[in-house]
């Protein structure tokens, strides 16, 4: 039947001859690997959370789908009475895999990958089980082991963090034709590619980097109700709509609270931006910028968004003795408690009989727990909405501080430069000589020297952005910039796609964030937005615009509102 109570069958939905009938009576639901002509791959991975026992013994964990903002958190099957290593139960395992397949840095690598299907359990007539409703396609992007407590005992578990990709190109609905294709072994991966979504297609060819392009956004007036081009009559050869509004039959799977309903990456950098602070002499206070950032600190250390008073009165009252204003009192107190205006901020423990007259004592004898809202940590968690949030608290408030040491205090060292941090280094002393030496075990990103120079030789050495060509005694210079940095934290990839030729002027000024390229391709100064010049291009060195995003982020110079306009491809004449 292709419907059950007015509901859309699964079943009949996905009944074809390849792949024996999906089983969706589990968390995570593998469907078993082909061998195929190029390599074994997994069809897909089908998902499936639902509310009924969201946070019982049975099962501890709660799922939070953020449908609206394209972003899942979805927890593990390990259970507090397994006695094997966390990570080798079944579920966990094969979501592990999951991820190595699609952290894998090449479009061949990543068509083998596994995509994974969303489901959640919704209630129909009265009956709270038996139905489920498709939320979407899903990549992993990381996964952090985490600690929960059942039965009065901790235990380990993994939580996986999951962009959901954008079908608005398929009418929010999944070809079905493209997971069967995938099992069968006579297909390549390239050519199961045929059927797939297009996000998916543009996410195999360039990776992680292009997903904040392509991650599910609210729907758009005139495009709410999920249909499109394709229609409703599809019968088995798609799943069925994904959910555009909130399903009241489902709510803990929605988007958490605690913050502006449907909070966006443009507001949240608007709300950074208009903080109440202090004035001191003319100057702003430096409390609430260093509060969140140590907060921002946290979402990209993985750790839990909110801390105990103490923990944050000891670390940020640190950060507030070295960086605050010279003739300011060191109160960590004061953001703790007044952040929460910014709503992006929030404290728990506090009885509401107390709240008017909150101070450090009564905070030292609670104990609360402060920091990011949810909403906010979970857009966070992008690297990209993360480092236009460091960008622009840097930027509109601590813009006169020491950088380079502020980000290294908060444990965000590479956030100042585009290249990152790239060398760690580990110091074995010698027994001391007349000429005390040491030995040095370093670890260093291996570039690919060759690639640097076939991008240069296309550019016969000139400048993309002034185009100078630097005379030597031999020839002629320039340098290889990679727009995302290779270092820690922005880890970007060492490939032509990422790679500008830069004289060592505007080499310099590109790392340090002088200058950026918007998303029309006009290089401008950082500062003040002044135009620098035309970026040059070459038809065969195609750029980027995600990584040139990501700069631009770094830069606090990236906008949600202006989509990327500079397209992989050669530009017109």
């Amino acid at each position: 039947m292709a419907r059950i109570d007015d509901h859309p069958n699964i079943h009949y939905v996905t009944a074809f001859t390849v792949l024996a009938q999906i089983q969706l009576s589990k968390g995570i639901n593998p469907i078993a690997k082909a061998k195929a002509v190029d390599g074994q791959r997994r069809p897909a991975v089908l998902i499936r959370s639902s509310p009924w026992k969201a946070g019982t013994d049975e099962t501890p964990w709660h799922d939070v789908f953020d449908l609206d903002n394209g972003r899942v958190s979805y927890f593990g099957d390990h259970r507090v009475e397994h006695a094997v290593p966390v990570g080798t139960t079944q579920g966990n395992a094969v979501l592990l895999e999951v991820l190595r397949e699609h952290q894998a840095t090449t479009p061949e690598e990543r068509a083998l990958a596994a995509p994974l299907l969303l489901f959640a359990a919704v209630s129909r007539n009265g009956t709270p089980k038996g139905y489920v409703e498709f939320c979407g396609v899903a990549v992993v992007e990381g996964a952090e082991q985490v600690e929960q407590e059942a039965k009065g005992r901790f235990f380990p578990n993994y939580r996986y963090d999951l962009s959901v990709m954008d079908l608005t190109a398929e009418g929010d609905r999944v070809d079905w034709t493209w997971i069967e294709d995938r099992g069968r072994p006579r297909l390549s991966a390239a050519e199961t590619l045929q059927r797939a979504p297009r996000s998916w297609r543009q996410w195999v060819e360039q990776g992680h980097a292009v997903l904040p392009e392509l991650r599910r956004r609210p729907a758009r007036a005139g495009n709410g109700s999920g249909r499109g081009s394709q229609g409703d009559d599809q019968g088995p050869m798609a799943l069925f709509p994904v959910p555009r509004r909130p399903n009241d039959s489902a709510p803990t799977l929605r988007a958490p609270t605690g913050a502006p309903e449907n909070l966006t990456v443009d507001m949240l950098m608007q709300k950074l931006r208009n903080l109440k602070v202090h004035q001191r002499n003319g100057r702003q206070s430096r409390h609430k910028p260093l509060a969140l950032l140590w907060g921002i600190s946290r979402v990209a250390a993985g750790k839990p968004p909110l801390a105990p008073w103490r923990q944050f009165r000891d670390e940020v009252g640190g950060l507030l003795a070295e960086f605050g204003l010279p003739d300011s009192s060191v109160t960590p107190e004061y953001p703790f408690w007044h952040l929460r205006t910014s709503q992006l901020w929030d404290v728990h423990g506090v009885p509401p009989e107390q709240t008017h007259k909150v101070h450090a004592a009564t905070f030292d004898r609670l104990n609360p727990e402060g920091g990011m809202v949810r909403q906010a940590e979970r857009l966070l968690r992008d690297a990209c909405v993360r480092s236009e949030a460091i960008a622009v608290l840097r930027e509109t408030y601590l813009a006169d501080i020491d950088q380079h040491t502020l980000m290294e205090r908060l444990g965000l060292a590479g956030y100042e430069r585009a290249s990152g941090v790239v060398d760690f280094a580990e110091d074995h002393e010698r027994e001391a000589d007349p000429a005390t030496r040491r030995t040095v075990a370093s670890s260093r990103i291996v570039r690919d020297t060759a690639l640097a120079a076939q991008v240069k030789k296309l550019h016969g050495d000139r400048c993309q952005v002034c185009g100078l060509q630097l005379p030597t005694r031999f020839g002629t210079y320039s340098e290889a910039a990679h727009i995302r940095g290779l270092g820690r934290p922005h880890n970007g990839p060492d490939e032509l796609s990422n790679l500008l030729v830069l004289c060592p002027n505007h080499h310099v000024q590109f790392d340090t964030l002088a200058i950026y390229v918007d998303s029309t391709g006009i290089v401008r100064t950082t500062a003040d937005g002044r135009f620098v010049d035309r970026l040059r291009r070459h038809p065969a060195h195609r750029l980027s615009a995600a990584h040139l995003r990501y700069h631009r982020a770094l830069c606090g110079r990236d906008t949600t509102d202006q989509r990327v306009t500079l397209r992989d491809q050669e530009p017109s004449p």
